[in-house]
């Protein structure tokens, strides 16, 4: 098994003044690449930590993704680090050089003398494209290790890695596969409960069933070599059944994304009234697609009762001439809220009941966006826009006919 590991440089990762989302990033994706990663670490803008780190990894690693570090103030160390370590010089790539000069020029800037440290790279490295920004990368080997220099801009870093590294690695080791990977995410169950009764499950050698919780859903993700993938199938299909109604979405679409598309294939509209959400329903649902005729946010002083709320969605469908309509409205005093869905066919009120909940307002919000998205969800499948959410306890249901 190779040694694929990530090394996040920079005082603020280090010190969690910033989140490292890229090292999130590269982690799921290598592992979906069939390069999972056995290592992360981080180091400071310490130069003799820097060189420290680079000359030990590189003894123990097969691969080493350094990120951060190649801008052009003082403390960006990596490109004279890695230099160190290899015991030799920076060079300017002249290439790189022009690069940047034409990229300041066509946009009508000079370019700052201190850019100029961009293009310098380790005498002996290759380096690496950059298509969006102005710090080029490098590989470089060293001892057993290929290491692969990157900026930490996410956007620069993520287009690196999948046009310029990730081809790389594919040709160095061509005998590793991609594994197969299928996900669904959840909603209403809670981890331990799906787990009490998928970890029985037998499953084919070499595959293994991950959770990862992420208020308010639950993703399941079933891992293992393509091989197996009749037996990954069916064993999919009994976590299905287990699963059942509780199942959201399957991939990577994400919900608001399926409803978009299962609204314009039936040519439906929605109108949103929103207090508690405060505008994130309408921000994923528009976001994603969904043909939105009216989004209102309304202050949060002012809680309907139930059927206020039903009557609400009703009045909003018929004022803005939309097929559905949802309507999330303001927590009481009493920790209550009220949900409604307006269909061609019903009007369905939900009295949600949040007390005793200590998770924090945008956490709330979230689950209630997921709430009223997951009613449509419900009723799109032809089902009871209510249903057993675990933690989520409904006191009260009123349907209206239309």
């Amino acid at each position: 098994m190779l040694n694929v590991e990530m090394l996040s440089t920079g005082d603020e990762v280090l010190y969690g003044q910033i989140v490292d989302t890229n090292a999130s990033w590269l982690a799921d994706f290598l592992f979906e690449q069939g390069f999972p990663m056995t290592r992360r670490q981080t180091v400071g803008d310490k130069f003799a930590d820097l060189v420290a780190i680079l000359q030990a990894r590189s003894h123990e690693a097969d691969i080493l993704i350094v990120n951060g570090g190649l801008g052009p103030t003082s403390d960006d160390l990596s490109a004279e680090a890695a230099a160190k370590a290899a015991g030799t010089e920076l060079v300017i790539h002249e290439e790189w050089l022009a690069h940047m000069t034409r990229f300041f020029a066509e946009r009508g800037r000079p370019m700052a003398p201190s850019n100029r440290k961009q293009a310098m790279i380790p005498a002996g490295s290759e380096m690496i494209d950059n298509p969006v920004g102005t710090a080029c990368g490098f590989a470089m080997q060293l001892n057993r290790c290929l290491f692969f220099f990157t900026p930490g801009v996410p956007s620069e870093f993520k287009q690196m890695v999948e046009q310029e590294i990730l081809p790389r690695l594919r040709k160095r080791y061509p005998s590793i596969e991609m594994p197969l990977c299928l996900r669904m995410t959840t909603f209403g169950r809670s981890e331990s409960d799906l787990a009490q009764q998928l970890d029985p499950l037998p499953l084919p050698e070499g595959v293994v069933l991950g959770y990862r919780s992420s208020m308010p859903i639950i993703e399941l993700k079933l891992t293992g070599p393509s091989a197996q993938r009749t037996g990954m199938q069916q064993a999919w299909q009994k976590i299905r059944d287990v699963v059942g109604e509780s199942l959201i979405f399957e991939g990577t679409e994400g919900l608001p994304a399926q409803l978009a598309m299962r609204l314009q294939e039936q040519h439906l509209t929605l109108a949103l009234s929103e207090q508690f959400t405060a505008g994130m329903l309408c921000w994923q649902l528009t976001n994603a697609g969904v043909a939105v005729v009216q989004g209102q946010v309304l202050p949060s002083s002012a809680p309907e009762s139930l059927a206020g709320c039903v009557q609400s969605a009703r009045q909003l469908a018929e004022q803005q001439g939309s097929s559905l309509a949802l309507v999330t409205g303001a927590i009481d005093a009493d920790n209550m809220q009220n949900l409604a869905l307006h269909t061609p066919d019903k009007t369905v009120g939900l009295r949600v009941n949040w007390s005793g909940r200590r998770h924090s307002v945008e956490t709330r919000q979230a689950v209630c966006a997921m709430l009223a998205m997951n009613m449509l969800r419900r009723w799109l499948n032809g089902w009871d826009v209510s249903a057993e959410h675990g933690w989520i306890h409904i006191e009260e249901q009123l349907t209206h006919p239309a």
